[in-house]
């Protein structure tokens, strides 16, 4: 009976030892590859972030082969509060930005980029990192404006100015004109050769027209008609200094301001902007012709070189220009428009949103928004 039982628990123990190495093999896996797991995250979370970007001052400058501006000096401070690296990708314009982003060749990206609703559909964005808007600019500066004396007599013509004066001034030669018709047509020696209204106004109107712009050719003979005849002569001469006051006045403002003062003058136009930018559909509405550029730089140029008419683009963008290698090449007209915010571009459901989102309202707690902001746009 003892052998017996003796081999009976020899088998036990060998029919238990395999479950005992695989529940220790099962173990051993499972924790290799929790191991892998803790160290697969701590490699996301300090691996450099792809940030996609482009050249648009002062968003994004480039300066001998180093980035800066706005978006760069903003990001540059998200990062460093979430204690990662960066590794920027340059590209040329906002449809090569959205492409990275949604090809996964870039994690996020940062520039002058609008929130639009059809982005929206496509993207998630930050909070918005700065208000913006369209401003326009055209050549020449407030002083020294393009001049094309033809079209501005023909405008000056057809201007709502001169209409108005023409419509004062005949209603100013129908009352003398008529007093004149009415005393003179009696006297036998009167300028009025009929006392038929009509052809008789019209003898009455041409002299009062006549003394009106020049001097009276014929004085009346009647004596009332006599001091119409001079009264109506002290009223031309303060009519007439009136008026090419308000003309010289008129074509003054005129050259001073050019031919593009707002968005109103855009229609039939010429104008440039940026390929994939959100101006094209505004100008589209305005029935203006568009001409879309891949670089912010080639904009300008165009502009320049009288490819067009007027540029609209981002207004920070567009007054940077202005008062930097713009100075004394180009201004801006007209107020901002188009109201819009710049945000940063995520894939949809990334996890990096929150976690700068709340570096974003860190910044502007500790006043590090304020500084950068104030470094690039000035004191507002």
């Amino acid at each position: 009976m003892t052998r017996l039982h003796q081999a009976t628990s020899s088998r036990a123990r060998t029919d238990r030892l395999p479950s005992s190495v695989a529940a220790r093999a099962i173990r051993g896996l499972m924790l290799a590859l929790l191991i892998w797991m803790a160290w697969s995250t701590a490699q996301a979370e300090t691996a450099k972030l792809r940030v996609a970007t482009r050249i648009v001052p002062p968003m994004v400058v480039e300066k001998n082969g180093v980035l800066g501006g706005f978006s760069i000096e903003l990001w540059n401070s998200i990062g460093k509060r979430l204690n990662r690296e960066t590794e920027y990708v340059v590209l040329p314009d906002v449809s090569e930005l959205l492409d990275a982003v949604a090809s996964g060749r870039a994690d996020l990206a940062i520039a002058a980029i609008s929130i639009t609703s059809e982005r929206e559909d496509r993207f998630d964005f930050s909070q918005p990192i700065m208000n913006s808007g369209l401003q326009i600019l055209v050549r020449g500066t407030a002083v020294n404006v393009e001049a094309n004396p033809l079209r501005e007599l023909m405008q000056l013509f057809f201007s709502r100015t001169l209409l108005v004066w023409l419509g004062i001034a005949l209603l100013l030669i129908l009352v003398p004109a008529h007093l004149m018709f009415l005393v003179e047509r009696t006297h036998h020696s009167g300028i009025i050769p009929t006392k038929k209204y009509f052809p008789g106004i019209f003898h009455a109107m041409f002299w009062a027209a006549g003394t009106l712009a020049t001097q009276a050719d014929q004085m009346p003979r009647h004596w009332i008609a006599r001091i119409v005849a001079v009264l109506w002569m002290f009223t031309g001469v303060v009519f007439v200094a009136f008026y090419t006051a308000q003309l010289t006045a008129s074509l003054t403002v005129q050259q001073i301001r050019g031919p593009i003062n707002g968005q109103q003058d855009l229609v039939g136009k010429t104008v440039g902007t940026t390929r994939g930018s959100t101006a094209k559909a505004y100008l589209s509405e305005l029935k203006a012709e568009v001409r879309e550029f891949e670089k912010v730089d080639d904009l300008y140029r165009a502009l320049l070189d009288q490819q067009v008419d007027a540029v609209v683009f981002d207004a920070p963008a567009l007054l940077y220009y202005t008062t930097h290698d713009g100075s004394r090449l180009a201004r801006t007209v007209g107020d901002v428009f188009h109201r819009e915010d710049y945000g940063i571009v995520f894939p949809t459901g990334s996890p990096l949103r929150k976690q700068v989102n709340e570096a974003l309202l860190r910044l502007r707690e500790n006043d590090t928004y304020q500084r950068i902001y104030e470094e690039w746009f000035g004191k507002h």
